[in-house]
């Protein structure tokens, strides 16, 4: 991946060497992303609510730490997408790779000094969540100027890798952070280290100095803004906040792909709260984990998923995805993914780890080669200078559905096991994608777009 292809007209001639320089950045800040969210996973199960009889006090914290991420994320994208195409997207990812540093020093505080409330972790992961969807969407918009079209799906490809190798070392480094100050306490290690409850403050200080080191690599780079290309007088910003709904509603097949996304949002997201139910509850009693602890069975389970993601985001970056029809790169791995999804639950409900890592790296396999033809859609659908507005209301549709599916897993894992609802979930999902493939209008979202007047395009009402 280190020799650059050539450049398009539109990508400027050191483009591809700017987009690995900022890749790389944001591949540590995403790993110490990993380190962090496994640390507060571990902090709730194991310090917080570490009884049994407070699984359902353990579901609902769970449920809504995830919540305050999501819900920030998801309705902090409109107003963010919209100061993406009107800022300086360079000074965007700046900002708020210098706030990310600033918020986890204040986590470090948080978990070191007291027992905070369940209403302080939500409100500090909604922050973490606000300054993350802020970044992403100047960081998603900028790439697509960098790169020449026909290699834009192998650098989602390279995207989708990032994520998938953060899953895969994240846990593993986490966990090892986790025992730290049990070591050093057992084996004389430093003073200030076994002075320490355990190792969460270590992954969110870790956390914090990859935010400082992205933003010191963005420093150094020249990334574009595209000029706007409306005419007349500048849209109000609650006009370019409502332009992003305007323009997807008025396109079927982009709204359809994205419909059928939220739909398997609805169908997933709720794995990060039934994962660690299903490790504590379901394999580590039955002694499907093989002796493992809770921290290390589950650490093998998502390193699992993003060892199979690492391999799809891999495959799809070597192979550079498909050059038409990239609609087939959406639907048909979704399938799969849906089938991999209910294996693992009914698979998790008989106990056996082994099956259920396998199943989950199916799944993960899947995952980024769906996720890299979809932005590859979107970017050659959208014009550079929409696409903070367009992506900030593709990201709001397609996500909405996650606290629905958070919220509900934290419901209906206090109920029923959280192999069942994994297994219905996936083959719902399934059900759902194979049927969009027999959709006609879904079969169209690659047919070139007609530019709507650029009036129009600006006013928004």
């Amino acid at each position: 991946m280190n020799a650059a292809p050539a450049a398009a007209p539109d990508a400027p001639p050191n483009g591809w060497r700017t987009f690995l320089w900022l890749w790389g950045s944001q591949a540590l800040s995403v790993l110490g992303g990993g380190l962090s969210g496994f640390a507060m996973n571990i902090y709730l199960t194991q310090t917080r609510f570490p009884l049994e009889s407070q699984r359902a006090e353990l579901a609902a914290a769970l449920s809504l730490t995830a919540l305050g991420w999501t819900f920030a994320a998801i309705f902090g994208a409109p107003l963010a997408g919209a100061l993406a195409d009107r800022w300086d997207r360079r000074r965007i990812m700046l900002t708020c790779d210098l706030l990310g540093a600033l918020l986890l020093a204040g986590g470090v505080a948080l978990v070191t000094l007291t027992t905070p409330p369940v209403w302080a972790l939500v409100a500090y992961t909604a922050a973490l969540g606000l300054v993350g969807t802020f970044h992403g969407s100047a960081f998603d918009t900028s790439y697509g100027l960098l790169v020449p079209r026909a290699q834009l799906p192998r650098a989602n490809g390279m995207m989708q890798t990032i994520w998938s190798l953060s899953g895969l070392l994240s846990p593993a480094l986490a966990a090892l952070l986790i025992g730290l100050p049990a070591l050093a306490r057992s084996g004389g290690g430093p003073a200030w280290l076994a002075g320490i409850r355990d190792g969460v403050p270590l992954a969110f200080a870790i956390d914090g100095a990859t935010f400082l080191l992205a933003a010191l690599v963005i420093w150094r780079l020249r990334i574009p803004s595209p000029p706007r290309r409306e005419a007349g007088p500048r849209p109000s910003l609650g006009q370019d906040m409502r332009f992003g709904w305007k323009f997807i509603f008025s396109r079927p097949p982009l709204l359809h792909l994205l419909l059928t996304f939220a739909a398997v949002n609805l169908l997933t997201s709720g794995v990060g709260v039934l994962h660690p139910l299903l490790v504590r509850f379901a394999l580590v009693p039955n002694e499907g984990a093989g002796g493992l602890s809770q921290e290390a069975a589950l650490a093998t389970l998502w390193t699992a998923m993003s060892a199979g993601g690492l391999a799809g985001g891999l495959l799809v970056s070597a192979w550079g995805g498909l050059k038409r029809r990239r609609v087939l790169g959406v639907l048909v791995p979704m399938v799969l993914a849906g089938t991999a999804q209910a294996a693992s639950g009914a698979l998790g409900h008989l106990g056996l780890l082994v099956p259920v890592c396998i199943a989950v790296a199916c799944f993960g396999v899947m995952t980024p080669i769906m996720n890299a033809h979809s932005q590859a859609i979107w970017q050659s659908q959208v014009p550079p200078d929409m696409q903070g507005r367009v992506f900030s209301v593709r990201r709001l549709i397609a996500q909405f559905t996650a606290p629905v599916s958070t919220a509900l897993a934290g419901l209906l894992a206090a109920r029923y096991a959280p192999g069942s609802i994994l297994l219905w979930a996936g083959l719902l999902m399934g059900l759902v994608a194979g049927a969009q493939l027999l959709n006609p209008v879904i079969r169209r979202v690659e047919t070139p777009l007609t530019p709507a007047p650029v009036a129009q395009a600006g006013m928004g009402d």
